[in-house]
């Protein structure tokens, strides 16, 4: 009785206090703006309002501080200025790669030395990869523009196989793309030895007269989490996403040998900026905050990364602890890394919704998957579903993902805060039986 007491006691005070405090474990999804980026924006916003292709001081201040940035997230990937391209976030970055891949193959046999010219151009992705990537896929898809091939991921590792990639090339693929971690499973994809294999394997085609095969992928989730290395990787293209790691809402993409080695169209015609392959006068303020955001990870990830990873790990074992064999554990992967922020999670006693068992959380602010995916309603997810998680438990799933400064102390009370959800669930369905 005394220990029922108790809890009842907790179980009220977390309600009185609830609305002062709330715990966001959705940094997937999007991350906020350090002071230091603010203090860039802000800097910006004031000294360098001028046009940066003007030669007055605050047009030569705004070009200086674009430039800065550029070395910045250049720095930040393990690449050079001048492969870098600023888009208005990761979606247009992606367009810009797949678009160009199939534009690229278009172009006349005797300047491409592509004999396969005459048939449709042919890409390969993964079937978990982000919206922004499969949807203009299918797109192309529909539109007879380009073949698509959607490689399952392993439902035993969460991964795109490497030898399934290999095995689904043909005479006219000219791309591969797939994202460098998943942003539900948080399932780190096997890139760099991805890369090896196509770069010989390309050799080999231009030899016989073929295309050579593009790789692209999208690093979104992955920067800010772990240190990246294009030249480690080895891909054509990276995409770089602000938001995902505390910069703002514009994003870049990394094109090795940019227009040289790897092709690239422009999607918009017009002033020239951007060395003509992303016109339209420079955003200078948000670029000087990507800058600043991207300076951070340069100095700071391994800490980050380790923090994060403590901090994920916590919560796991305090889930553990509390539910038992009551919940499963969908992100972890024999044989897979992951990010080391992230937990797919389903409460599987009592049956419910992911959706229901957030509802019931007074302090909890996470999600049930990819944000870009909330008019789903209650279908299970997608990813969790392909990465051979059960029906059952991709219904009930829910994705929290830790940030930089979320604590123990934070994750005791979000625990808490899950079992006092669950407790409420488990009654409301004791009731409906009755």
């Amino acid at each position: 009785m005394a220990e029922n007491s108790k809890t009842s006691r907790d179980q009220e005070e977390m309600k009185e206090n609830h609305s002062q405090h709330k715990i966001y474990l959705d940094y997937n999804a999007t991350t906020p703006v350090t002071a230091e980026v603010v203090e860039a924006v802000e800097e910006a916003l004031r000294d360098a309002w001028g046009n940066p292709s003007s030669s007055y001081p605050a047009g030569c201040k705004a070009k200086q501080l674009i430039d800065t940035a550029r070395a910045q997230i250049a720095r930040m990937v393990g690449g050079k200025a001048e492969d870098i391209i600023f888009t208005s976030g990761g979606t247009e970055a992606n367009n810009m790669v797949l678009l160009s891949a199939v534009e690229n193959y278009k172009i006349p046999a005797e300047q491409s030395h592509n004999t396969a010219n005459g048939t449709l151009p042919h890409i390969i992705t993964s079937n978990v990869e982000h919206d922004s990537v499969a949807l203009p896929l299918l797109h192309l898809q529909r539109t007879r523009s380009a073949e698509v091939t959607f490689v399952p991921v392993s439902k035993v590792t969460g991964q795109v196989e490497v030898e399934d990639v290999i095995a689904a090339l043909r005479p006219n693929s000219c791309l591969v793309s797939i994202m460098l971690a998943n942003n539900e499973t948080g399932v780190i994809m096997p890139v760099s030895e991805l890369s090896q294999r196509l770069a010989a394997i390309s050799q080999e085609r231009v030899a016989q007269g073929l295309s050579r095969i593009l790789f692209h992928t999208d690093a979104a989730q992955a920067l800010g989490k772990v240190e990246i290395d294009v030249q480690e990787l080895g891909v054509n293209y990276l995409t770089v996403v602000g938001h995902k790691f505390y910069g703002p809402r514009i994003g870049a993409l990394f094109v090795r040998g940019l227009g040289q080695l790897s092709p690239l169209l422009p999607m918009l015609y017009g002033g020239g900026q951007e060395r003509n392959f992303r016109p339209g006068t420079e955003n200078t303020p948000m670029i000087a905050g990507l800058g600043k955001a991207a300076e951070l990870v340069s100095s700071h990830c391994t800490v980050y990364r380790s923090h994060m990873q403590e901090v994920r790990d916590y919560l796991e074992q305090k889930l553990q602890e509390v539910f038992g064999d009551k919940i499963r554990f969908n992100s972890r992967f024999p044989g897979s890394n992951r990010l080391p922020n992230t937990c797919n999670v389903s409460l599987l006693r009592p049956a419910a919704l992911g959706r229901e068992w957030l509802s019931h959380c007074h302090y909890l602010l996470a999600s049930v998957g990819a944000a870009c995916h909330s008019d789903r309603g209650d279908s299970p997810s997608p990813v969790l579903l392909s990465s051979g998680v059960p029906l059952d438990a991709a219904r009930g799933a829910i994705r929290l993902s830790v940030g930089r400064e979320t604590s123990r102390e934070d994750v005791d009370l979000i625990v808490q805060d899950l079992e006092q959800a669950a407790q409420a669930l488990e009654e409301k369905t004791r009731m409906c039986r009755n």
